[in-house]
C-alpha cells in the first residue's frame, strides 16, 4: 500500500475513531501537550460565567484557586457570594469580550482612564459601569465608586503579577462601548444602571481581526508584568442571551462563537506558555445530540460540566487523584444542582430588566 501523510497518524486525528467510534461521554479532545498544573500553582480565572465552573472544579480537586480580592473578615458567606467575592480571582465581574480584558489591564496600570466614572440607578444609588452587579445595594455616591474601584484595581495588579496559571474564558463579540473613548462595558446602559443614550453609547460586534489583536494584546501585557505566566484559553459554550444585531439570535451566537474560536487559535499560535482547552467543543459537539443543555437550550447541564471538568483535570493535573463527588459519576444529584446555582451571569440582567 502506498504511504501517505495520514497513514501513521494516531486515532485522535480521525473522526471515525475519535468521535463517531466512542460513546459521547467518553469523548476527550484534551490538548496533546499541555503544561501541568501543580497543587502549589496559583490558578486564577476570568471571563464569562462559564469560567466559574473551572474555579469550582479546581477547588473540588484540591488545587489552589487563587484569589487576591477576598471578602473582608467577618462578612457572612451568603453576603460575600452576593457581592461576588470569590466568584472570580478578583471582583471584576463578567468579562465577555477580548476588549474588556485589554482594557481591564490598562485601567489597572493607569494606561487607560475612562471618561465614565459611575452610573446612577433608578433608586438613586450608584454602580461601577465596568462591574455594575458586584454591589447589589449599589454605592451611596460617586466617591464610593471611585474608592472601591481603586482598591479593586490594586488587587488586579497583584493578581496579574503573581498568578502562575490564568484560565481565560471568552464569551462574546458583541459589546456596548462609550463613544467618547471606546470604553468597553459588560452590559448596556439602562440594564443594571445608567441611561441608554445612542449619542453616548453604541454596540460593537468585533470581527476576528479585532478579537485576535485584543487577545494577543492582553497576553503581551500580562507577560510584560509576569513573564512566566501560563495561560489556558477557552470559549464559553453558553449561548448569548440576547443580540443587539437585527437578526435571529441563533445566527448572532454562531458568529460570536466562531470569531472567538478563531481568535483563541490565532492569538496563542506559537506560544509555548498558552494552550487552548476545548470546553466549547465538548459541550456543543453534535455527538452529544444537545444532551448537555438544559430545557432552555442555554444552561449547561451538570453532566456537561462534569464532562468538561473531567477532561480539564485529566489534561492539566496528571497523576492527581480522581475527582470525587460531582465530578466523578454521571448521576445528577440535588446537591450538585444546589452547588451550581450561584454562578453569576451578568447577561441575565438583560432579561430581568425587561420583566
Amino acid at each position: 500500500m502506498a504511504h501517505n501523510p495520514y497513514a501513521d497518524l494516531p486515532d485522535e486525528r480521525f473522526w471515525r475513531r475519535a468521535v463517531a467510534g466512542v460513546p459521547p461521554f467518553a469523548l476527550d479532545p484534551r490538548p496533546a501537550t499541555p503544561f501541568p498544573i501543580t497543587p502549589a500553582d496559583r490558578v486564577a480565572t476570568a471571563g464569562s460565567c462559564f469560567a466559574q465552573r473551572v474555579a469550582q472544579a479546581l477547588r473540588d480537586a484540591g488545587y489552589h484557586y487563587y484569589i487576591t480580592e477576598a471578602a473582608p473578615p467577618g462578612l457572612a458567606a451568603q453576603e460575600a457570594e452576593a457581592r461576588q467575592y470569590g466568584t472570580y480571582s478578583a471582583r471584576y465581574g463578567n468579562l465577555y469580550t477580548p476588549r474588556q480584558f485589554v482594557q481591564l489591564f490598562d485601567r489597572a496600570y493607569g494606561a487607560f482612564v475612562p471618561a465614565l466614572d459611575a452610573w446612577t440607578r433608578a433608586d438613586g444609588r450608584f454602580v461601577d459601569p465596568f462591574r455594575p452587579t458586584i454591589e447589589p445595594a449599589g454605592f451611596p455616591d460617586r466617591e464610593a465608586v471611585a474608592s472601591a474601584r481603586a482598591a479593586h484595581l490594586a488587587q488586579v495588579r497583584t493578581l496579574f503579577e503573581t498568578l502562575d496559571v490564568f484560565v481565560l474564558t471568552l464569551g462574546q463579540t458583541e459589546g456596548w462601548r462609550h463613544r467618547a473613548d471606546g470604553a468597553a462595558l459588560p452590559l448596556a446602559p439602562g440594564v443594571a444602571g445608567g441611561v441608554y443614550d445612542p449619542e453616548a453609547y453604541h454596540l460593537v460586534n468585533a470581527g476576528a481581526a479585532e478579537a485576535t489583536a485584543d487577545l494577543r494584546g492582553f497576553l503581551d501585557r500580562l507577560r510584560g508584568v509576569n513573564p512566566e505566566a501560563r495561560v489556558i484559553v477557552t470559549v464559553s459554550p453558553v449561548p448569548m442571551i440576547a443580540t443587539g444585531i437585527p437578526r435571529h439570535v441563533l445566527v448572532s451566537n454562531t458568529y460570536t462563537k466562531a470569531v472567538l474560536r478563531v481568535a483563541a487559535e490565532e492569538a496563542i499560535a506559537g506560544d509555548a506558555r498558552a494552550v487552548y482547552f476545548p470546553s466549547y467543543e465538548i459541550v456543543t459537539g453534535g455527538q452529544n445530540a444537545a444532551r448537555y443543555y438544559a430545557e432552555d437550550q442555554r444552561s449547561v447541564t451538570p453532566a456537561g460540566i462534569r464532562h468538561v471538568m473531567r477532561c480539564f483535570l485529566a489534561a492539566f493535573t496528571p497523576g492527581a487523584a480522581a475527582p470525587s463527588g460531582a465530578l466523578a459519576g454521571e448521576a445528577v444529584t440535588g446537591a450538585e444542582f444546589a452547588r451550581t446555582r450561584g454562578v453569576i451571569c451578568d447577561e441575565e440582567e438583560i432579561e430581568r430588566s425587561l420583566a
